[in-house]
């Protein structure tokens, strides 16, 4: 046993070095973009495309993702496009500040501001990404000509969770407190030297390295989880301060609906997929009853992870409102 716990601990302190080593390597190149501060602390912006043609695309992530870097090559296509890290995230410092949509939702404004990023926006709000742009188009309605919402969050179903789906929300907020643990020691990012983020999720094998090592960066920081859990944690509070939104008015919206919350596997067995996607269709019913003016697109083969299942139905989303903005 004794031999065994030896062993045990010298991969750990390999795995830590390994980890240690990697993130000095990683520093010594510079982001792509560039680093704003907001007042104390730097979140990082990348724009893209056509920076004459408006409305400027902007687009927030989902909670934990920075997804948007798989989206860039093919949204610059369709004008100027801003992908940018919440405070946790990829290039990005931590916040002094909660994690809720409200203080999210004052950041990313400070952002724009301070880099110059004129309106109007068409804003792409990837689902927990949604409820926080819903929140920016309704305090700043001058300056949005249009909102996505890619399998979006609805506060109504959110804050009246079953007590199984709330158990469902904590195993997740556990996980990721592990993951805090996981990538310090360097186990996260062996994992990632062994393809086992391909394993996962095989879409992720159609993106170049160049795509891929934002995405991948991110989640081998301690910081990365650490903002997750805030997140998921600040959740309900997020959702009380989307209560004061009753509509957007007029606003053109483009709600889109995947198939099933994650699609169904052996281990989608274990979680209550079934109650999960009876949430879903709620929040989703809500969501349409936002405005006056908003559709909803169906991704047929998707799961929630529509921008790696099934992205040309989000790039249809903007297309749609492009042609209603311009």
């Amino acid at each position: 046993m004794t031999g065994i716990n030896s062993v045990s601990s010298l991969l750990l302190i390999v795995t830590t070095l390994y980890q240690a080593i990697a993130c000095w390597r990683e520093d010594q190149t510079l982001p792509p973009g560039q680093r704003i501060d907001i007042g104390g602390y730097k979140l990082h912006l990348y724009t893209a495309g056509n920076s004459e043609t408006q409305p400027t695309i902007v687009l927030d992530h989902s909670l934990g993702g920075i997804e948007g870097y798989f989206l860039l090559p093919e949204l610059a296509k369709l004008g100027r496009v801003c992908c940018y890290d919440r405070a946790g995230y990829g290039w990005s410092d931590r916040s002094p500040h909660a994690r809720t949509s409200q203080q999210l939702v004052t950041e990313l404004d400070q952002l724009l501001t301070a880099a110059n990023i004129a309106p109007p926006y068409l804003l792409i709000g990837n689902s927990f990404g949604s409820y926080n742009l819903r929140l920016y188009a309704h305090q700043f309605p001058e300056k949005v000509a249009g909102l996505v919402l890619t399998d979006g969050l609805h506060e109504n179903g959110m804050l009246r969770m079953t007590l199984l789906l709330q158990g469902l929300k904590l195993f997740f907020v556990s996980g990721f407190v592990m993951c805090v643990l996981g990538s310090a020691l360097g186990i996260i990012r062996l994992l990632k030297a062994c393809k086992v983020f391909e394993l996962l999720k095989p879409e992720l094998k159609q993106y170049p390295s160049s795509i891929l090592k934002p995405v991948t960066r991110s989640f081998c920081r301690p910081k990365h989880w650490i903002t997750m859990a805030q997140e998921m944690w600040s959740l309900e509070t997020s959702g009380r301060q989307l209560q004061a939104i009753e509509s957007l008015g007029s606003l053109p919206i483009v709600s889109i609906k995947a198939n099933s919350f994650f699609k169904p596997s052996l281990w989608t067995r274990l979680i209550p997929l079934g109650s999960a996607n009876r949430l879903r269709d709620e929040m989703h019913h809500e969501l349409l009853k936002l405005s006056t003016d908003c559709v909803q697109l169906q991704a047929e083969t998707s799961g929630h992870f529509v921008w790696l299942d099934q992205p040309e139905v989000m790039l249809q989303a903007v297309k749609i409102l492009l042609e209603k903005t311009t």
